[in-house]
């Protein structure tokens, strides 16, 4: 009674996975084609994936090693989100051609702008390698026959299920990446930090960009004879947009999931390593936020850190949120208990949740320590020599107190909250000598703001040292793993193991492999949400809205006078829709697809396979999808395509970039 009780329990933990949870292989993709059907999509597995014929895979490309990109055109126009554009667009802005502020439009070809070190890629094939791996091949030989299949071809063997399957996994890379368009930043990034990861949302957050090619189609280094890329499939445009309820499928390269881990892991993550990380951020974002304040060169010299303090920082507390509102902790508890009561009697599985259990225990405090020197003493402004930069004496004062400041902060974060165990040593051994960690702060701010740069200070080169000796004796006992996760080699190996077991026991549930920045399909709906007692979210919103959050005393919402102006007068020419009775044009909208780090850019496509969007984030309390998906409550944000083309058309009077996309009607 007590085992059917606890197996009953989790499964009521998990009816959430037979929603619309999951990201799946496309190569597989024809084991889910039937649910997706029942759903309202349209087409085929063939039309998803296949090697034989043109299929949305070719229209689909991994960007830069970090973002997702579609093509929208047979001329190589390739869509993708702001941010992900950000450092090509910010590398091409002077003073005198500042197109971070004021945008970018070629009006010509000729105008496009190349870009140094930008690449995409598209997936040529995928196929599973289990059997040749057991065989005896190793995963390099593998990798090295594919790669000299073709020209600019890229390869690798990726694990599934924690090894227990392979895949390999073809790409074709493009060198010649050319910068076409990109709003201004007050429309791409309209809303700034206190918007992201929030709902409702009104960032026009996309950019376009241009593949080349050599004259045979083929992959090229820059160069100005390359032409257009011809791709083999390109999605046509949607202008009929989407209501609540329709269809959604995104198409993407989503980065790093943690479906599977155990209850310990989840009470890790949020209980001890988010609050952690989440308060020494706070931190720092403090200090800057302040001298952002004081000063409007300080403001545009810490603008990309603070963002990038601030993007993990507030995920991390949604994330913390979302797996407490769950009881995530508890039900995979519930559920970890009725798969042991499974594998009692089994003695390849019996073992796997205590060693497991065990295997945690005794890295926590290892892994806890990375974390930690990741997010104090080794973060870029305590860990590099700070003269008189570029950015001019005139903040210089500034930008030196700011740091000394940073310094006092981290170096008593670090000091209070690292294991002693794994503190380094030669740092332990000076805040001794000094008193206190803050002592031993002003010491190194002096020896990494000296005004001779000609020599390393040999006290931030001691530290250094030591630093990298205590990371090698980390990494040493945790093994030869990854360690973007809590992880170890042994972990793996269990995992393996207990993966197997679970795949063998819960024959109901609908598993996937965790993300790792490979092609993946997710699907769902467009739908929105029950987000408190008597507040629900709808799934779009309009320009109206941006109008409404406008000021341009605060610089994230300061929007362009034009915008501005074509908003007040509802001046929308063709692009108007009407919307709950009014004439309007929506900005985005939200569904209940599986998405994470990795899918901004995706292709947001409805139920005949046409482009409805661009993927570009998710709700506040979503980020916890990464560990547990929550159907009823995770959304991700996509920029509605029909804003794409009034800000092109508007904004940025390049219509002329029309004539070359296909649109269904």
């Amino acid at each position: 009674m007590k085992r059917t009780l606890l197996t009953l329990l989790a499964a009521l933990a998990l009816l959430p996975a037979l929603a619309d949870e999951g990201m799946w292989l496309p190569s597989l993709i024809s084991e889910r084609i039937d649910d997706m059907r029942a759903k309202g999509f349209r087409l085929t597995a063939e039309d998803i994936y296949s090697i034989n014929k043109a299929s949305m895979k070719d229209a689909v490309v991994l960007f830069n090693g970090g973002c997702t990109g579609e093509l929208i055109s047979p001329e190589g126009l390739l869509l993708t989100n702001h941010h992900c554009g950000y450092d090509a667009i910010q590398k091409h802005s002077t003073v005198e051609h500042d197109y971070l502020t004021n945008g970018f439009w070629a009006m010509s070809r000729a105008e496009e702008l190349p870009n140094e070190k930008l690449w995409v890629r598209f997936l040529v094939r995928m196929e599973e390698v289990t059997d040749r791996i057991a065989a005896g091949e190793t995963a390099a030989q593998i990798v090295e026959k594919a790669k000299a299949e073709g020209t600019g071809y890229k390869a690798s063997v990726e694990q599934m299920y924690y090894g227990n399957q392979q895949f390999l996994f073809v790409y074709e890379q493009f060198d010649d990446v050319r910068l076409v368009a990109a709003p201004p930043s007050s429309i791409g990034k309209f809303g700034g930090d206190t918007d992201n990861w929030m709902w409702p949302r009104h960032t026009g957050d996309f950019s376009m960009f241009r593949v080349y090619a050599s004259k045979d189609n083929r992959p090229a280094a820059y160069s100005p004879q390359n032409v257009p890329y011809r791709p083999k499939k390109h999605f046509s445009i949607s202008t009929k947009g989407v209501k609540e309820g329709d269809f959604t499928m995104i198409y993407g390269f989503p980065g790093n999931t943690q479906e599977y881990i155990l209850s310990d892991a989840v009470a890790y993550i949020a209980e001890r390593s988010d609050p952690a990380k989440i308060a020494i951020r706070t931190g720092r974002l403090d200090i800057i936020t302040k001298a952002q304040e004081s000063d409007p060169a300080l403001r545009i010299h810490y603008a990309a850190k603070h963002a990038s303090i601030a993007n993990a920082w507030k995920k991390w507390q949604g994330e913390a949120l979302g797996l407490t509102r769950l009881n995530t902790v508890a039900s995979k508890q519930e559920y970890e208990q009725a798969f042991q009561a499974w594998a009692q009697d089994k003695p390849e599985y019996r073992d796997v949740l205590k060693e497991l259990k065990a295997e945690y225990a005794r890295i926590f405090d290892a892994y806890f320590a990375l974390e930690l020197m990741s997010e104090t003493i080794r973060t870029g402004e305590l860990n590099r020599i700070y003269n008189r930069p570029s950015f001019g004496d005139e903040i210089y004062p500034q930008v030196k107190a700011l740091n000394r400041d940073l310094f006092r902060v981290l170096y008593r974060e670090y000091y209070d909250n690292c294991p002693q165990e794994y503190m380094v040593p030669l740092f332990a051994a000076e805040v001794e000598r000094l008193g206190s960690p803050e002592a031993y702060a002003e010491l190194m701010f002096e020896a990494t703001h000296k005004e001779d740069e000609s020599t390393e200070a040999p006290e931030l080169e001691a530290l250094r040292a030591d630093i990298r000796t205590t990371v090698t004796r980390i990494f040493e006992e945790l093994g030869k793993c990854s360690t973007r996760n809590l992880n170890s080699e042994r972990l793996n190996e269990l995992y393996t193991t207990y993966i197997k077991g679970l795949r063998e026991w819960d024959t109901e549930r609908a598993f996937y492999p965790d993300a790792n920045l490979t092609l993946r399909v997710a699907y769902g709906k467009v739908g929105g949400y029950q987000y408190a007692d008597g507040v629900y979210h709808k799934p779009y919103t309009t320009v109206e809205g941006i109008l409404e959050k406008d000021n341009p005393e605060i610089y994230d919402y300061n929007i362009p006078q034009r915008l501005r102006d074509i908003i007040a007068a509802k001046d929308y020419g063709r692009w108007g829709v009407e919307i709950d009775g009014r004439t309007t044009v929506p900005v985005c909208f939200l569904a209940d697809n599986h998405t994470t780090g990795g899918n901004s850019g995706s292709p947001v496509v409805n139920a005949d396979g046409e482009l409805v969007g661009i993927n570009f984030d998710r709700t506040w309390l979503s980020t916890m999808s990464d560990i547990a998906f929550d159907p009823a409550f995770c959304r991700n944000i996509a920029l509605d395509i029909r804003y794409v083309l009034f800000v092109i058309d508007r904004i940025g009077d390049a219509s002329y970039l029309f004539e070359e996309m296909d649109f269904a009607e």
